[in-house]
């Protein structure tokens, strides 16, 4: 990120080498978060634009729609999760690295933190509570 909120990208284009796709989005950047193959970058204005392999979060069409007012946006190895100032969370990328919360997207309500690891999201509720999703290997089934 440049002193006037514009991201320089460089490397291999199938790894979110070349941002020159989105570059004109790529203004008052606050935020930029990577994947191992995409980068997701927050936008001053409270939007998310993400570039890179799309299996990997580089592409998140699906949900973007919903990636409105985000605060902050965590990364897996291969997907994304997005805290929103409502307290929701979305995600997309990879779905066993995370990329899928539909199991538990009723739970994620008044989210003040989100963490990672290669593959897997843990969310911290407001009232201390943590939701985890992804793959169990790594994290993502804490039910025990």
């Amino acid at each position: 990120i440049l002193a006037d909120g514009s991201v320089v990208t460089w490397g291999d284009p199938d790894q979110g080498g070349d941002s020159s796709k989105v570059q004109d989005q790529l203004k008052a950047v606050q935020q930029v978060q990577a994947t191992h193959f995409a980068f997701a970058a927050i936008v001053a204005d409270g939007s998310l634009v993400t570039w890179g392999h799309p299996d990997f979060g580089g592409d998140s069409s699906t949900v973007q729609d919903q990636l409105k007012d985000v605060q902050q946006v965590q990364s897996s190895a291969g997907a994304f999760a997005a805290i929103l100032t409502d307290g929701s969370v979305v995600s997309w990328g990879h779905p066993r690295r995370g990329g899928n919360n539909t199991g538990v997207q009723n739970w994620l309500r008044s989210v003040q933190q989100v963490q990672a690891t290669i593959g897997a999201f843990a969310a911290i509720l407001a009232d201390g509570s943590v939701v985890t999703w992804g793959d169990p290997r790594y994290g993502g089934d804490s039910s025990a």
